[in-house]
């Protein structure tokens, strides 16, 4: 089961590089949902035995974020018609490079503070620091709005992981009322992604600031 959970936590790894090294924005909604389904099954396989109580909550979180969260960005991606990011602040290149220095800070924040200790896999809270930064990192190196409601889903799915490595159960109330701000906050920024594209026909963040009162 052990070997199971590091595979997928791998595998969340390298959907963290992709994300980071996409320009289009469908190819992100890919990577987000299987990201989603990743972490998702991460709970099924974390314990020696999973009970009844960890694959239906890892089923409920299956739901909301591989299919409900991301059907909401596809729906806004859609309306919008926007089909990739030309000009981020930060290049592709280089966003790739700064994901693997943050892999390696996080592996080192993890030895140096003995972080895996609190967990039963070594590689959870690397994976969940990992995930975390780099979703921070789009979130403030990207200029479409719908790329940073990605980086945000990503952010939320770090600090899952961080709940999981250090909590057995009371996580399970923690997790659903952050996925419920998630959610609300997923559909209100597909009404404002609305609003934006309506008054600048684009949704580069960077327009914004020719707003005045």
């Amino acid at each position: 089961m052990m070997h199971t959970a590091d595979m997928i936590l791998a595998l969340v790894l390298v959907s963290v590089l992709f994300c980071l090294c996409s320009s289009r924005m469908l190819i992100l909604v890919k990577w987000i949902v299987f990201q989603g389904i990743a972490i998702s099954l991460v709970q099924v396989f974390f314990h020696q035995q999973a009970g009844v109580e960890n694959i239906v909550f890892a089923m409920i979180m299956l739901s909301i974020r591989g299919i409900l969260i991301p059907l909401f960005i596809y729906i806004a991606v859609k309306k919008i018609a926007i089909k990739r990011e030309i000009e981020p602040i930060v290049g592709y290149h280089a966003s790739l490079f700064a994901g693997l220095l943050m892999m390696v800070f996080a592996a080192f924040i993890g030895k140096k503070f003995n972080l895996h200790s609190i967990g039963s896999n070594p590689f959870l809270i690397p994976t969940a620091i990992t995930t975390l930064m780099a979703g921070m990192f789009l979130v403030m190196t990207r200029r479409k709005a719908i790329t940073m409601v990605i980086g945000y889903i990503m952010m939320e799915n770090g600090i899952y992981l961080v709940g999981m490595s250090l909590t057995k159960h009371t996580h399970y109330i923690v997790e659903f009322g952050i996925l419920l701000d998630v959610l609300v906050g997923v559909m209100l920024m597909g009404i404002i992604l609305n609003n934006i594209n309506k008054t600048f026909d684009d949704i580069d963040t960077t327009l914004l600031r020719s707003l005045k009162d």
